[in-house]
């Protein structure tokens, strides 16, 4: 079976070039990508969310599965980053873009729940999980990436990851899954 991805968001090379100039190496990979697009298209209408934006490959997959009347808020604590995402996906009246960090975001966010949450940073994957998970409407996905090893991963990150994986399926309020494929998933759903 060939699981490479039969459909692209068009603005993906511009930001894979934006990433390259930056020497940024940490977007997700297309067969995640697919994934997100897919996942977004189970909900129409639905509110979205991305922690670690990056140059907006994430959120590129996340645009291209999602419904018109869907919205995906984009977090991400590197304006300099960030802004090839703005420059490449900021016409996109279902999306909205924060400069902040996660977890400063974790702390202030008091609008209404969520239906997905991607998260491609630490807050929210491995420290502050409780406080995203508060922020998701029963029924919502929770998806992350980069499970399995990484080249860009600091020599101390693995601890981080096995620990995750341990403890994760033990929170009661979510069910989830892991998958060895891609970069390394996990797709769950909020009780």
């Amino acid at each position: 079976m060939d699981d490479t991805p039969r459909t692209r968001p068009p603005a993906l090379g511009a930001l894979h070039a934006g990433a390259d100039r930056l020497a940024f190496a940490m977007s997700c990979e297309d067969r995640t990508g697919s994934l997100l697009a897919t996942l977004a298209a189970s909900k129409p209408g639905g509110r979205l969310l991305e922690l670690g934006t990056g140059v907006g490959v994430g959120a590129a997959w996340l645009l291209h599965g999602m419904t018109a009347d869907a919205s995906l808020l984009s977090v991400e604590m590197n304006p300099d980053v960030q802004a090839v995402a703005a420059r490449h996906l900021g016409d996109d009246p279902r999306l909205t873009l924060t400069v902040a960090s996660a977890d400063r975001w974790l702390d202030t966010y008091s609008g209404p729940p969520f239906d997905l949450a991607y998260v491609d940073c630490r807050p929210g994957k491995f420290h502050r999980l409780g406080d995203l998970l508060g922020f998701l409407r029963p029924g919502a996905l929770y998806v992350v990436d980069d499970l399995l090893p990484q080249a860009t991963w600091p020599d101390d990150h693995q601890p981080r990851v096995d620990r995750f994986l341990a403890d994760t399926p033990e929170q009661p309020n979510i069910q989830s899954t892991t998958l060895c494929w891609a970069s390394g998933l996990m797709v769950a759903v909020r009780r």
